[in-house]
């Protein structure tokens, strides 16, 4: 049930009289943070019929998307933008269900392949309609609404040094 106080509209009113310069970004970044949670919650309970975090579903659709199936785990850590470490516990839990494997890859074998099962491409491909149903979290925006916040949200990743400007990270309009 929706809140009927907005703590954030309260702390940006607190901040208008002590800094007022700084109210609106410090308003902005409390909102996408808020935001941030409402959509992964959202997420969360949209994957938990099939018992994946949204951290094991991005892993396994990557590995899905591939031509091949499989990916070096290190290329795995910079696709996804997270530590090593973390790409390594996904793929554990993974590998643990049947839902990926890990093999030597044959190029070079101090290099080490994530590959999705049979198994694995099934449970993303129902992970990934269950997504798509419920509009990643996202149900009262227009594919146009969506697109534009991804444009925004690629202008703040470029400003805080994640992207270069020509990186073509903006979605493409419809």
């Amino acid at each position: 049930m929706p809140e009927p106080f907005d703590p954030i509209a309260e702390a940006h009113r607190q901040w208008t009289r002590r800094w007022p310069e700084h109210a609106d970004h410090m308003a902005a970044v409390t909102s996408i943070m808020r935001v941030q949670q409402l959509l992964l919650s959202r997420i969360e309970e949209t994957l938990k019929p099939y018992a994946l975090t949204f951290a094991a579903y991005e892993a396994l659709q990557l590995l899905a998307l591939t031509r091949t199936g499989s990916l070096p785990m290190g290329k795995m850590g910079r696709r996804l933008m997270v530590h090593p470490a973390s790409v390594t516990n996904v793929i554990s839990r993974l590998e643990q269900r049947g839902l990926v494997e890990r093999r030597p890859s044959p190029d070079d074998r101090r290099v080490v392949l994530a590959k999705i099962t049979e198994e694995g491409s099934a449970m993303a491909r129902e992970a990934t309609a269950a997504l798509n149903e419920s509009a990643f979290g996202l149900p009262g925006l227009t594919q146009g609404e969506a697109a534009e916040v991804t444009e925004r949200l690629v202008a703040l990743r470029i400003a805080a040094g994640d992207l270069s400007p020509d990186a073509g990270g903006r979605p493409e309009r419809r």
